[in-house]
């Protein structure tokens, strides 16, 4: 039996390529024993579906590629597709469902035109003549068109996997170097303070410089026992290669304000205490009014503004939401095929394509995926 189409993988883009094809014969290949793992994971639970401004700055990678993919989707199409949900639009303006990512992932579902095969891992994939030949452990499969929609690295929990690379290299297609993106960092000897504040979460900005670029993000920042995370810091981290980041701890208040008081710094400033404390422990200072520090105290105080140090490394793939680098833009036409293999498509997250914390991903994973459900309905 030849297959119009196989998809390779049952994530948010394999779903919704399999849900806008028509009229065709369709089959899925998911290694798991269940489809969308990473979609329930998204949000927190709650699946932040798409943002309201979404533009290919948002996103790290080849900038006219994703503009081409971009173009093609709305977040208001996005929305339509899911009307039969309820969405909330919040904190800088991403979609929520409310009633959860399980309701998202069963609208995929309920949608598909395509025959899903649980637990079947691929293992690679020729092509002879005009037909693809699909390997697994137990069987072979074989489709005119071969999708690949696995994913990346990150979130090995969730059944992550490198196959699409692998059929990507095997058809000469080269893929940029991978590493964790949208994680925490580990930090150095300097910073194990930070690691006594594991649970403290409060508000700052963060600042990068990367390839003469200059990025800010601001945000909650999250202390852990490995080092710091939370959505600035995970955001920071897909433009981080190594060197130094900067961090204000006071992104809201004024310097001023900590000069002029008579009170204790810890009551005069927003910090959670326990922050400020460890702060001033971790310098040898104690907890007092800012007139009584000496001029070299000062200048430390005043680092809360301005906190720069390098981290050791990152929290790795099995704590990143993505993964940085993938199947390069260069190897692909504007339809996402494989510019020397016809009928070899790639969509989601396998692609050199990385965007920002906030619903960015799943919209690109919605995206790419229409782009190449118009060619193959053609």
């Amino acid at each position: 039996m030849i297959y119009d189409v196989i998809i390779v993988g049952a994530g948010a883009s394999g779903l919704f390529l399999g849900a806008n094809l028509k009229g065709k014969k369709i089959a899925i290949l998911e290694k798991n024993s269940s489809a969308g793992k990473k979609i329930l994971a998204s949000g927190g639970g709650r699946c932040n579906i798409t943002n309201r401004f979404i533009s290919a700055k948002n996103y790290l990678g080849e900038q006219k590629f994703i503009e081409q993919i971009l173009k093609v989707l709305t977040p208001d199409q996005v929305l339509k597709f899911f009307s039969e949900l309820k969405f909330s639009e919040q904190k800088q303006n991403q979609f929520f469902c409310d009633s959860g990512a399980k309701s998202v992932l069963s609208v995929l579902l309920k949608r598909q035109n395509t025959e899903i095969f649980y637990n079947k891992e691929v293992l690679g994939a020729k092509k002879v003549d005009e037909i693809f030949e699909i390997s697994t452990k137990s069987e072979k499969f074989r489709a005119k068109n071969l999708v690949v929609a696995s994913g990346g690295l990150s979130y090995k929990a969730l059944g992550a996997s490198d196959i699409g690379y692998k059929i990507a290299n095997d058809f000469g297609i080269e893929t940029s170097t991978l590493s964790p993106a949208l994680v925490g960092f580990s930090v150095q000897k300097d910073e194990f303070w930070f690691k006594e504040l594991s649970g403290v979460s409060l508000k700052a900005d963060v600042k990068i410089n990367s390839k003469n670029e200059s990025y800010k993000f601001s945000g909650d920042l999250l202390f852990t026992h490995r080092g710091i995370s939370g959505p600035a810091i995970l955001n920071a981290s897909l433009f981080w290669q190594k060197g130094r980041i900067c961090v204000n701890f006071l992104p809201k208040f004024s310097e001023k304000n900590l000069i002029n008081g008579k009170k204790q710094l810890s009551s005069v400033s927003p910090l959670p205490k326990r922050f400020l404390l460890e702060f001033l422990k971790n310098f040898g200072l104690k907890d007092r009014a800012f007139y009584e520090f000496s001029d070299e105290e000062r200048q430390i105080i005043k680092r809360l503004f301005a906190y720069e140090f390098a981290p050791a490394g990152t929290f790795g793939f099995e704590r990143a939401e993505v993964t940085k680098g993938g199947i390069k833009s260069e190897f692909l036409d504007e339809n996402l095929q494989a510019s020397n293999v016809r009928g070899l498509y790639f969509i989601g997250e396998v692609l050199d394509i990385t965007g920002m914390l906030g619903g960015y991903n799943l919209h690109l994973a919605f995206g790419s995926a229409l782009k190449v459900a118009r060619i193959l309905n053609l």
